[in-house]
């Protein structure tokens, strides 16, 4: 299916296109007006506009790419502005150029691609003291990107053996009930149950999540919302629950998810700080053995509910919740679709081969020194095989929805791609294409919509 494309953009102001990022920096190489005393001082709203010469960003590989830059200050133009560029295939180093904008704008040859990619032109200028950035990524033959990880002959059969280990678990479900949060339509709990553990605690690891059920009688189809990455509370899906569905939210770190911000913000910052890439070397003891099996756990939670109507079941999240949703319906038969924004862990192995990998970009050369990055060796290559959300989309026999955009820097197009590109089953892709890592609202809606439909919701 064709992507389904949100255009035009020009009129919202904050992309990172059309309004960089204020950072400190040297004072600026030419003079803004001065404010007249009587006037109200402001900041000029500077912006750093990038967009390649063709409509919809796409090319075919090997076709020349051009990108047209301009850069205002409350919409008038800066030319003779000192401009720093870099142009190049997308997250890869490239050497670092500089040029006067020109009257009309300055245009900044791309080169190309042979094989399908993305090539990526960033612009930085310094005014007044701040360093404000641009970009714009093109895509060459997106639609026939490939994956580079591998897929291991055993992985049905590490998964299989992963879930009926699960199944020997007892549920032992905890939830109470948390009346500040309730509303007058959705009765919302903490929640807890049991998961497959790890190391000396085995026997007590636990999924935290929230659960929200609506409180009219009845039989409801059901939600399971799964987390970006990082470490933080969580509140609950309450308007979907408003709308007719049961709806659970849950965190990965087998730790409440309504305990005070400071506990997760020294979480992150310490015990949990790199957690992705925690035993990497140990197919049975990486991080997300235990994270993936906790999705089908929440899953078996969900379906316990009285209140669940027995069949309907759609798993939703972004970034790190995109590459759990599509480890999740790849993984327990029972959900019936999934949607999802830009999925993370997509092809990490990219980077070994000339070209972006997804998040965690643990596989990534040191872009300063080139030096080969500690993740990459043979050990650690081949457990990714049975992570990457690569090998579980090939698996996918149910409907998708994906959104994301060609500048995002953290889960990079060419990842994506190497995802969407191998699945199988019904799938529809909305695509953003000035967006970065942040959803428009109309993405939002899409998403929404989607799954309304798909679980016969108001």
């Amino acid at each position: 299916m064709k992507p389904i494309r949100l255009l035009p953009f020009a009129a919202f102001l904050g992309l990172a296109v059309s309004a960089g990022f204020a950072q400190d920096a040297a004072p600026a190489p030419f003079a803004i007006p001065a404010v007249p005393a009587n006037a109200q001082a402001r900041v000029a709203a500077v912006q750093v506009r990038v967009a390649p010469d063709r409509a919809g960003w796409t090319y075919q590989a090997g076709e020349p790419v051009k990108f047209l830059v301009n850069v205002t200050a409350d919409n008038q133009p800066l030319a003779g502005a000192t401009l720093r560029y870099k142009v190049g295939p997308e997250m890869l180093p490239a050497d670092e150029k500089t040029a006067s904008l020109p009257e009309g704008g300055l245009v900044i040859d791309g080169g190309t691609l042979k094989e399908p990619g993305f090539i990526r032109c960033s612009v930085t200028v310094d005014v007044a003291g701040k360093t404000y950035r641009g970009l714009a990524t093109a895509g060459l033959s997106p639609e026939k990107i490939q994956p580079t990880q591998t897929d291991p002959a055993d992985f049905d059969a590490f998964w299989e053996a992963g879930k009926a280990e699960l199944a020997k678990i007892p549920l032992e479900a905890r939830q109470t009930l948390m009346p500040d949060a309730c509303t007058d339509t959705v009765n919302v709990y903490h929640v807890s149950f049991r998961n497959v553990g790890g190391g000396w605690n085995k026997l007590y690891a636990r999924v935290y999540g929230i659960l929200c059920v609506p409180k009219a009688p009845g039989k409801y189809p059901a939600v399971l919302g799964v987390p970006g990455a990082g470490v933080r509370p969580y509140g609950g899906m309450k308007e979907l629950a408003a709308r007719g569905a049961i709806t659970l939210q849950i965190g990965i770190h087998g730790i409440p998810v309504n305990l005070p911000q400071e506990t997760y913000d020294q979480l992150g910052a310490g015990a949990l700080n790199g957690y992705n890439s925690f035993n990497l070397d140990n197919r049975d003891a990486y991080y997300y053995r235990r994270v993936y099996l906790g999705c089908v756990r929440a899953n078996d939670f969900l379906v316990s509910l009285p209140e669940y109507d027995g069949k309907n079941l759609v798993v939703t999240g972004g970034s790190q919740g995109g590459q759990l949703s599509i480890v999740t319906a790849a993984l327990d038969p029972r959900v019936k679709g999934l949607a999802a924004f830009y999925p993370a862990y997509c092809d990490v192995t990219g980077y070994l081969h000339g070209r972006a990998g997804g998040w965690p970009h643990m596989m990534r050369a040191n872009e300063k020194t080139g030096e080969a990055s500690r993740h990459a060796t043979a050990e650690k290559i081949a457990v990714t095989g049975y992570y990457d959300a690569v090998n579980f989309a090939r698996r996918l026999k149910v409907p998708v929805h994906f959104a994301w955009g060609y500048n995002d820097e953290t889960c990079p197009p060419t990842s994506l791609y190497a995802v969407y590109n191998v699945i199988t089953s019904p799938k529809r892709l909305v695509l953003a294409l000035e967006t970065g890592h942040s959803t428009l609202p109309e993405e939002n809606e899409a998403s929404n919509a989607w799954i309304a439909e798909t679980l016969g919701l108001k």
